[in-house]
């Protein structure tokens, strides 16, 4: 059962909602009155619930199943007891989030700008946004409408964040430029220095960072994430990238559309990655490297060399997946002599 301490709930869903708002077909229309209470995993659905069914692999749980309806294919549906009622979608995974977001949201208590606020008079608020406790807003600071900022967030002179936006308490941004529909999620520090020094006459002199932070247009970056500025170029994160919790992105980094870059993902200065390129987690990457588009790199390897578009790698240094299995194999093999 969802918390109701920490999520709105819509009470009194009926399937036939449920139909409409995840676009399946109810099998039984005489039950398009009947309602739901929650979402609920097959494992523990109770009378009340609505579960999903998509992977063949979880029909022993279906044969068991004791929620009083379930959306799945129409392959599968004859996994499914008799007394469930069934709702036949093409794409189950995009109907479960389609239901969860008209069924379920967040509760906020943020609510207008907080008295504690430090704006400065020289920044621009747009219509309808919420900012929370001790935030400061810095000079010239432009954000646009609908975005909330939470408590404790810093964002320094002359940044500029669009429309529709979510900063993460205690997150800092300088030195940036973020799009529209982009969440930033806890903790996060944008447009921090670059990690760049030279050794001069036995010290290590820090090299001015100058560069900016550019963010595209739906984009989410993770909780305790860091992404630097640039040195001379900016460091870019393509429109609808996707960067989990506690990654380092370092100076000039270029980042194309639609990334994914899992947890504690470290990449060096002036790293190009093209569209789509998927990073496991705890991969490492050594600086100015090309990752073509549509790369993938397996977790916990690390790369050295360019890798082609479309590849898939693992290992450190990393090679191609099947000549990684090959390298497992032999070793398991040989050492046992």
């Amino acid at each position: 059962m969802i918390d109701k301490h920490f999520y709105n709930v819509r009470d009194n869903v009926t399937l036939a909602q449920v139909a409409e708002v995840t676009s399946a077909i109810l099998t039984d229309a005489s039950k398009a009155a009947e309602k739901i209470k929650d979402i609920a995993t097959m494992s523990s659905a109770g009378a009340d619930d609505i579960c999903f069914f998509y992977d063949r692999k979880g029909r022993d749980k279906a044969a068991v199943l004791k929620a009083k309806a379930c959306l799945t294919t129409e392959d599968l549906q004859q996994f499914l007891p008799e007394n469930v009622i069934v709702l036949i979608s093409e794409a189950p995974k995009v109907a479960f989030i389609k239901l969860n977001e008209f069924m379920y949201s967040e509760k906020t208590s943020l609510s207008g700008i907080d008295a504690s606020a430090k704006i400065a008079a020289t920044a621009k608020i747009g219509d309808n946004c919420c900012i929370g406790a001790n935030v400061v807003v810095a000079d010239n600071v432009e954000i646009g409408a609908n975005c909330t900022i939470e408590p404790n967030v810093v964002i320094s002179a002359g940044c500029k964040i669009g429309d529709n936006c979510r900063i993460g308490n205690n997150a800092s941004i300088a030195y940036s430029i973020i799009g529209d529909n982009c969440y930033i999620y806890a903790g996060a520090r944008i447009g921090q220095d670059g990690f760049g020094f030279q050794l001069i006459s036995g010290q290590h002199h820090r090299i001015p960072q100058l560069g900016r932070v550019i963010i595209g247009n739906d984009v989410e970056v993770g909780a305790n994430t860091c992404i630097d500025r640039g040195a001379l170029d900016d460091t870019v994160i393509g429109d609808g990238t996707r960067i989990d919790n506690l990654v380092q992105i370092a100076h000039n980094d270029k980042l194309g559309r639609g990334c994914i870059i899992v947890s504690q993902v470290g990449i060096a200065g002036s790293c190009t990655l093209g569209d789509y390129v998927v990073l496991g987690g705890q991969v490492g990457l050594a600086d100015h490297l090309n990752i073509g588009s549509g790369a993938q790199v397996a977790a916990q390897s690390g790369a050295m060399r360019d890798i082609d578009a479309g590849a898939v790698v693992m290992g450190s240094p990393c090679v191609p997946f099947k000549d990684y299995m090959r390298q497992v194999s032999f070793l398991q093999k040989n050492s046992k002599k």
